[in-house]
């Protein structure tokens, strides 16, 4: 069996430390100062994460709307930053319905003035396999919408709709043929467990119309991530919007509501941000059909660069000619750069104090291979990094770990301690 690393950052070299925000340093430094442990912990900044939104959301017709995927980053403090600037929230499982509903409060029902429909609480639902469990605290919250992967759960959401007394509104998710849109990562237009296959929509709409629990009101198809190209990602909404009111036309449905999903990425190293306001610009040209509203469930765009993953180096090694920063942390804490092809950059954050009568091992200006405390050399964060100095005790950063940082690690592998995680 291969292990899977990270590419080789060579020839770059690291962020220098005042690439970091003085705030954020100053933060760490604190931290760092009064922790009894070595450090390791997420940094998040409220603002930041709020500042994107905004960015987004005036970029857009009135028609289209943010939802932001709590799956991205689920800490409170993030979605409290987030709620007053966003239009919902999208979930995916009973704690993060939750976690929506808290950062909501108290004004967990829309007044019929905001996006959503009247009575109903600011959030969308998604997931390829919803339990049975799952789908009774969606109906029983009235979320604005679930959006349903198969004809099965279209049953399951009828009966337990019926049983409550009550009517769950849904959106039928949809694997379509064929989708003008580029990304990183492809979830229609081939075989999948995502959605209904679209030769089959008619059979299950059919169906569907026939279900006493259920208000049909639009549909899913979240076909692609990290699209950089504001362009191409515009002529996905534009193709989502024209195939959902022919299919809804053709079938007697009220069209109320076309979610397009995520989609938009996240620069990293040479490569350009996504253009919000050319996005916005191309979208005003496909305007869904009165009475509709195009939603959009961005997670990594509005949160990326809202955090930082610190972790203190325990050691630094040299093994047969090729330095080492061991960190008190790894893919335990931030499993992201061994699980996406790219190489994430870092920033060394120096520490002064250290205990007297200890060596204090480092490397200086040096290619460094960062790495983690488990044991397994997949636990591989950076490799090949030119480095000025990198000491024992001081704090290897990461930026741009706002995004499936903790909530995409694996935290019990070894047991050592979680990561703290705090705002700035």
């Amino acid at each position: 069996m291969s292990v899977e690393f990270p590419p080789s950052a060579a020839p770059r070299s690291a962020y220098p430390a005042d690439a970091l925000p003085e705030a954020v340093r100053e933060r760490l430094r604190e931290l760092s100062a009064r922790s009894e442990e070595p450090l390791a912990t997420y940094l998040y900044d409220g603002e930041v994460a709020a500042g994107r939104a905004r960015e987004l959301c005036a970029a857009l017709p009135e028609w289209a709307q943010v939802y932001y995927a709590v799956k991205a980053n689920s800490f409170p403090g993030v979605l409290a930053a987030l709620a007053p600037h966003v239009d919902g929230f999208e979930v995916a499982s009973r704690a993060e319905l939750a976690l929506a509903r808290e950062a909501l409060a108290p004004g967990t029902t829309r007044s019929g003035s905001g996006s959503g429909p009247a009575g109903t609480l600011a959030v969308v639902a998604a997931g390829p396999a919803k339990s049975v469990p799952v789908l009774t605290d969606l109906v029983r919250a009235e979320v604005e919408s679930i959006n349903a992967e198969s004809l099965l759960e279209l049953h399951r959401i009828s009966a337990i709709a019926v049983q409550e007394g009550t009517t769950a509104r849904v959106a039928l998710r949809v694997n379509p043929q064929d989708i003008p849109v580029t990304g990183s990562l492809h979830m229609g237009g081939e075989p999948s467990q995502f959605g209904v296959p679209e030769p089959d929509v008619p059979e299950v709409l059919t169906e569907a119309a026939r279900l006493p629990g259920l208000d049909l009101v639009g549909f899913h198809i979240h076909a692609a991530s990290n699209n950089l190209d504001a362009v191409s990602q515009a002529a996905y909404l534009r193709w989502c919007v024209e195939w959902s009111a022919a299919t809804a036309a053709a079938h007697g449905i009220e069209l109320r509501q076309i979610d397009i999903g995520g989609g938009i990425g996240v620069n990293f190293e040479g490569e350009e941000p996504f253009d919000t306001t050319r996005f916005g610009e191309l979208i005003a040209r496909s305007a869904p059909p009165e009475g509709a509203r195009v939603i959009m469930e961005p997670g990594r765009f509005l949160v990326a660069d809202c955090g930082w993953y610190a972790a203190e180096v325990t050691d630094v090694k040299s093994s047969y000619g090729h330095a080492y920063a061991m960190l008190r942390g790894g893919i335990n804490h931030f499993q992201l750069p061994t699980s996406w092809d790219i190489v994430h950059n870092v920033a060394v954050l120096p520490i002064d104090t250290w205990p007297a009568g200890l060596p204090r091992p480092e490397a200086a200006r040096t290619r460094v291979t960062v790495v983690g405390e488990l044991c397994t050399p997949e636990d591989t964060l950076l490799r090949e990094v030119h480095i000025d100095r990198v000491r024992a005790g001081d704090l290897v950063v990461f930026p741009y770990s706002g995004s499936y940082g903790w909530e995409f690690a694996m935290p019990h592998f070894l047991g050592h301690p979680a990561a703290d995680r705090t705002m700035l």
